[in-house]
């Protein structure tokens, strides 16, 4: 017993001194962080609208779905707001649809011409789900 336990604390101190492999070369300035391949814009978009477009997502899995998209650099693109709030719709969840677009107007933050264009991209889809903005329920007031 108290052999094994030696041996696991030798192997785990072996382990904390270890040496990292550092880039080499003309990478030496850049950071080493992913070994993978780069996705592109339309994977990325493709990736968040079949996320939400899973027949059986749940609350949870919406709330923490768009907290992920919105914690990037990015605004999102109308068709993965469109998978979003689609998504809302099949879980008859209007609150989380104006979160949403709430977070998407707050998101553009001083581009003051993108959410416009969200909102007049998304106006036909806002429409048919019997969404309104949340300018529209006067909740930019408050």
């Amino acid at each position: 017993m108290f052999r094994a336990a030696v041996r696991l604390s030798v192997s785990g101190a072996r382990s904390l001194t270890r040496v990292q492999p550092r880039c080499q070369g003309a990478l030496a300035a850049a950071r080493c962080y992913s070994h993978g391949k780069e996705e592109t814009d339309e994977e990325f978009d493709a990736r968040w609208v079949t996320y939400f477009n899973k027949p059986d997502i749940d609350a949870w899995e919406l709330r923490k779905g768009m907290n992920t998209l919105i914690g990037y650099d990015l605004v999102p693109e109308p068709k993965i707001l469109d998978a979003a709030l689609r998504a809302c719709r099949r879980l008859d969840d209007l609150a989380s649809a104006i979160r949403i677009l709430e977070a998407v107007k707050d998101k553009s933050g001083p581009h003051k011409e993108i959410y416009p264009y969200l909102v007049q991209e998304l106006r036909p889809l806002l429409d048919e789900l019997g969404i309104a903005t949340p300018e529209e329920l006067g909740l930019d007031k408050l």
